[in-house]
């Protein structure tokens, strides 16, 4: 069964390789078009730590980001880590405080930028330790603005070209080692699934004519600033261990950590159907790895993934 530890470097080589295949294979011969040289453009991360609860709904630009990370926090609550690449939407938010889950969910990508509220200041020395670029709007004051459509601090909204931060078309799920292809063998059909938080629930929905599983948060369908709905080509439901950390919120609420270095049992959601996997992530310079019960790589239908980290 390969290891899921893989470097990024091995990721990339991998993806390199793909792309000269993919080439290959494309060439018609006679007539047909030469094969390509493989871009050699890498993923150029911003990940932004996005607000989700009722007052700060609904989010801007979240429907741009290549994944979407959904983890829990204190009193039970969620907030998201938007991971962006491939597009960047002209404003993200409303923005938050970062956690310790982000600072090793984000060590699987290459120099990413973290955009955040703020942290409390026993964190402060973690987030200037890690492997980012920490962009809180002290660093930065002029690529943030408060919107007059909420109460603070759900109104805090991030302006990634003043950063500035360009889009790559590179995806960064394909740059930590995901691959876009059919599904595999096997598979429940499912219709959705829900998964629940103390304080917070998601539901994703599987909808035929939108070939996507359309979001829930907390009964409610979720919605993009402009009013459509939003949905996800492949959902993961990544069990994790969540437990109790050295760190509290103002109000003396012990933030979790959601551990994503190791392995566990996972569910993806893709096409209709349920795939159950394992995922193994051997250190935290790795990135994710997720096999199929034959011990194949797990592929993804290619568009948003959401990875909802569930507690054990």
């Amino acid at each position: 069964m390969p290891t899921s530890g893989t470097k990024r470097s091995a990721a990339a080589a991998l993806a390199a390789l793909t792309l000269v295949l993919t080439a290959a294979c494309n060439s018609s011969g006679e007539g047909g078009k030469a094969p390509t040289t493989p871009s050699a453009a890498r993923a150029d991360v911003l990940a932004v730590k996005i607000d989700n609860v009722a007052a700060a709904r609904p989010p801007t630009g979240l429907e741009k980001a290549d994944i979407v990370y959904v983890e829990q926090v204190e009193a039970g609550l969620s907030r998201i880590l938007a991971a962006y690449s491939s597009d960047v939407p002209s404003v993200i938010g409303p923005v938050r405080s970062a956690r310790e889950t982000d600072l090793e969910l984000l060590r699987q990508f290459d120099d990413p930028t973290l955009a955040y509220s703020g942290a409390q200041s026993a964190l402060q020395p973690s987030i200037e330790a890690a492997p980012l670029d920490a962009l809180p709007p002290s660093k930065a004051p002029n690529a943030y603005f408060r919107g007059g459509d909420r109460a603070a601090p759900h109104n805090l909204y991030l302006r990634p070209e003043k950063i500035p931060h360009a889009p790559t078309g590179v995806n960064a799920a394909e740059d930590i080692g995901l691959s876009f292809a059919a599904p595999p063998p096997g598979g429940t059909p499912v219709s959705g699934r829900t998964v629940s938080y103390p304080s917070a629930r998601f539901t994703f929905t599987w909808s035929a004519d939108e070939d996507r599983w359309l979001v829930s948060m907390d009964g409610t369908p979720a919605r993009t600033a402009s009013g459509d709905r939003l949905g996800a080509a492949t959902v993961v439901l990544q069990d994790v261990d969540v437990q109790d950390s050295r760190f509290r919120d103002r109000g003396g609420n012990t933030s979790p950590f959601s551990t994503t270095v190791g392995s566990g049992s996972a569910a993806v959601l893709r096409d209709g159907k349920s795939y159950d996997v394992a995922w193994e992530r051997n250190t935290a310079e790795s990135v994710t790895g997720f096999t199929t019960e034959d011990g194949e790589p797990m592929t993804f239908a290619r568009g948003q993934i959401w990875i909802v980290l569930v507690p054990k």
